[in-house]
């Protein structure tokens, strides 16, 4: 898990720079975008450095972080450029980021070792040297009485490491590279963590377990509060994940308040876009699984299923066709607000991937992740326990609610399956992780998962485990279970939207 819902001196960081790009944006007039060079001194003030070095390198890293919050691209280090270059094109709300969409700041990382077994210090030198009799490449030597290894014999297989009574011997990893399921990093020339874009999908989970806060993903702040100032109005469409990312003074009932405060129109649960999500899945299933199709993989998160179309092709179709809640919802309010934007608040960034899409850019106009809401609420000195509680107005399900913790959205499609074929039994494979995503995806294209309903989630726990969440997974998994207890519907096809799904699959 990493350092998940730890607070950190790289929390601190991300939320100052969330928080003073928001009030740049809040504050913004003609021309004071020159305020951009101020902002690294007032996060990291004083001569002396606390975390880095130098107090320059740690300045140097704010601007670059600055930067991937306006959406920005990180500047060439080799170059002379001011840190506001570029920054007036994201005065128009209609400027979307240029990917790459994560970015590794190169001189924040640490270049860590990339899987390397090592002996620790604490070595005995004892007398019966069980590692150097198992090492098959003689790669154990012995010197003042203390073993090494040889790192140009040695394989990495991890067997001196199974036998050594002390627990001495390390298998050093790059944090970055163990938490991505894609494989998609590797090292530069200087050693130092590189992005595969090819592979990449988006799904942040290096960004959530760097300890040296080296990758970031690029932000729409700046411009979803410009678009806020603007006449248009711009409606928060808020993930079922969020309960409880804000802390205890922000409940539920309060979000509403929360969000008109922070300049939205109102506040919309993407649960109601689950719900008709869950319906539609239900639909194909019973349509196509297995007459047509072997099995169904849900649809909702977009890196599970870009990781599965792209690396399965022969079982791309299997991937449901499904519109994913956020763009479901985003669809509702557009019919009943013409003319509005959309802001979907979310734990995730992969959604940012998927919004991007030429076919769903006219849905979702801004994605924003909870930690980036959170440097909003700062920006606006919002003080939570002073808000007005003002019920969520939802029709939502417990089911479409529940679909942020992993094995809801199963959940909320087999329920709905058996409602429309009561004899119909379902049987259910899920896995978290784009790792044990992909065994599932093996296993099914073996033929082992015939006629199953699978559930792909990229982050652990599922949603409520996403790079932009700032709670811990269990924690966040109760909060998720309370919301859903106080919905006064059970499941998906209890839905008022029921009517207008066609509408909005067109």
């Amino acid at each position: 898990m990493g350092m998940r819902g730890i607070h950190t001196s790289i929390n601190d960081i991300r939320k100052k720079v969330f928080a003073e790009v928001a009030k740049l944006s809040y504050n913004y007039e003609e021309g004071s975008l020159s305020d951009m060079e101020n902002i690294p001194y007032r996060i990291i003030p004083g001569e002396v450095s606390t975390y880095r070095e130098s107090v320059f390198l740690e300045r140097a890293i704010v601007k670059e972080r600055m930067r991937l919050a306006m959406g920005l691209p990180l500047r060439d280090v080799t170059e002379h450029a001011p840190v506001s270059r570029g920054a007036e094109e994201c005065v128009h709300p209609e400027k979307y980021y240029q990917p790459p969409l994560i970015n590794i700041i190169k001189f924040a990382c640490h270049a860590c070792p990339d899987n390397k077994v090592v002996i620790s210090d604490q070595c005995q030198g004892c007398l019966a040297q069980p590692c150097r009799q198992v090492c098959p490449k003689q790669a154990i030597y012995f010197k003042r009485g203390q073993a090494h290894i040889d790192q140009d014999k040695c394989i990495k297989c991890g067997k001196c490491m199974g036998v050594c009574q002390y627990g001495v011997i390390l298998r050093m990893e790059r944090p970055c590279a163990v938490a991505c399921g894609m494989k998609a990093i590797h090292s530069d020339e200087y050693g130092r963590a590189e992005i595969d874009q090819e592979k990449c999908v988006s799904c942040g989970m290096c960004l959530a377990n760097c300890p040296f806060g080296a990758i970031a993903d690029k932000a729409q702040i700046f411009q979803c509060i410009q678009a806020i100032r603007s006449d248009t109005p711009v409606y928060a469409a808020i993930a079922p994940a969020i309960a409880g990312q804000f802390g205890k003074d922000l409940t539920p009932e309060k979000l509403r308040d929360a969000f008109i405060r922070l300049g939205f129109k109102d506040v919309v649960e993407v649960a109601i876009g689950a719900d008709l999500c869950t319906m539609e899945e239900a639909k194909d299933f019973l349509s196509e699984v297995p007459e047509k199709l072997p099995f169904m993989g849900t649809s909702c998160c977009p890196a599970w299923s870009v990781m599965a179309k792209r690396e399965f092709p022969g079982q791309a179709k299997c991937i449901s066709m499904a519109l994913t809640p956020m763009v479901l919802t985003g669809r509702l309010i557009k019919r009943q607000h013409p003319g509005c934007k959309v802001a979907f608040i979310g734990p995730c960034a992969a959604k940012k991937l998927e919004a991007s899409r030429h076919s769903i850019r006219s849905d979702i106009d801004f994605v924003l992740t909870f930690e980036e809401v959170m440097g909003m609420f700062e920006a606006k000195e919002i003080n939570f326990s002073e808000l007005e509680a003002i019920q969520v107005p939802s029709s939502a399900s417990s089911d479409g609610r529940g679909f942020s913790v992993s094995g809801g959205v199963a959940n909320a499609v087999v329920n709905c399956i058996k409602n429309m074929d009561p004899d119909r039994v379902v049987q259910v494979e899920r896995a978290e992780g784009l790792n044990e995503c992909r065994k599932m995806m093996m296993r099914a294209k073996a033929g082992k998962l015939n006629g199953y309903l699978i559930e792909g989630m990229a982050c652990p726990g599922g949603c409520i485990g996403g790079a932009g969440t700032v709670q811990l997974i269990p924690k966040a998994a109760q909060e998720v279970d309370k919301i859903c207890k106080i919905s006064e519907k059970a499941h998906a096809y209890e839905s008022e939207y029921t009517d207008l799904l066609t509408l909005l699959e067109e």
